[in-house]
């Protein structure tokens, strides 16, 4: 039978970690603060985000939230984030997406101080990753690592198969478990929707990484025995049992593939509880770099 890998119980062990740093950091008077920008009235976006300002409170890092109307223009977002990087108090800034259709979310990733990209998608981030040089890490990905190495799998000399390439999870996943370094040095390949026969790469794979956002996606048919399967999918689907009418699923077919797998993360309760963790850790990091940087 298959080892369920326990994201909430990895997240909370890796919090109590992030917690002790922040007391630590607290004698040498750092105290870490991370800016939530939210822009419109989405309510996915709301709970989100309050999502996160609630683990900052209970980690004890700073939460400074800005909340902006749905017809914000892009120079005000952009001249509120120039604000936040020159601001000390502040060492990540996180601006909750999607944004409102008159304003480019390229053009706000980008202006977000490199230092304090806490999400880990300027593009000098993005390259420093590709390089293999300190940087930060996107969090979704990072947290797909750490499931892995701190459930004892270690992804060297193993075949990492990860279904979809987007830039939030796919291709930093590809970056970070490529890196000559300690939790990587694995092969990589990625599938996607263009991919013919993807269950042709799949079936050669020791770890799958399913982010394709396809409910349900991979089959027990596309793995073999004892595959390690981490599912990164967050997908709603019908069902007439549940008094919502609905449940959460991922992108791999746990009741089926849970048979064959060594490992598996569930959804929900696998990946999920990783993302803002690995936010969180990343705020602390940079704080400890800006100071490291003033003195």
């Amino acid at each position: 039978m298959a080892i369920i890998i326990d994201g909430k119980a990895i997240s909370e062990s890796i919090r109590a970690e992030i917690a002790e740093e922040v007391k630590r950091l607290a004698r040498r008077r750092i105290h870490p603060g991370l800016a939530t920008v939210l822009v419109g009235d989405d309510p996915a976006s709301h709970l989100y985000v309050r999502s996160k300002r609630r683990t900052c409170e209970e980690l004890g890092i700073t939460s400074i939230h800005h909340e902006l109307p749905k017809t914000c223009t892009q120079k005000r977002l952009l001249a509120l984030i120039a604000d936040l990087n020159a601001d000390p108090k502040v060492h990540g800034i996180l601006v909750q997406m999607p944004l409102p259709k008159q304003i480019e979310e390229a053009a706000v990733l980008n202006a977000v101080d490199p230092a304090k990209d806490v999400d880990g998608f300027h593009p000098v981030n993005v390259g420093k990753l590709l390089n293999g040089e300190e940087c930060f890490l996107p969090c979704t990905p990072a947290g797909c690592q750490q499931l892995l190495v701190r459930s004892g799998i270690d992804p060297a000399g193993k075949h990492v198969v990860i279904v979809g390439r987007s830039n939030i999870v796919g291709k930093p996943m590809a970056a970070i478990l490529m890196q000559k370094a300690p939790g990587a040095n694995a092969t990589v390949t990625i599938c996607h929707s263009r991919t013919p026969n993807i269950g042709a790469f799949t079936k050669q794979a020791d770890i799958i990484v399913a982010a394709i956002g396809s409910p349900l996606f991979v089959k027990a048919s596309m793995v073999k025995k004892g595959v390690v399967v981490i599912d990164v999918g967050q997908n709603r689907i019908e069902d007439s049992t549940k008094k919502s009418g609905s449940r959460l699923v991922g992108d791999v077919d746990f009741d089926n593939v849970v048979k064959k797998a060594s490992a598996i993360t569930p959804v929900p309760g696998g990946v999920g509880p990783m993302t803002i963790t690995m936010l969180m850790k990343n705020t602390v990091e940079a704080a400890k770099r800006s100071r490291q940087t003033r003195d």
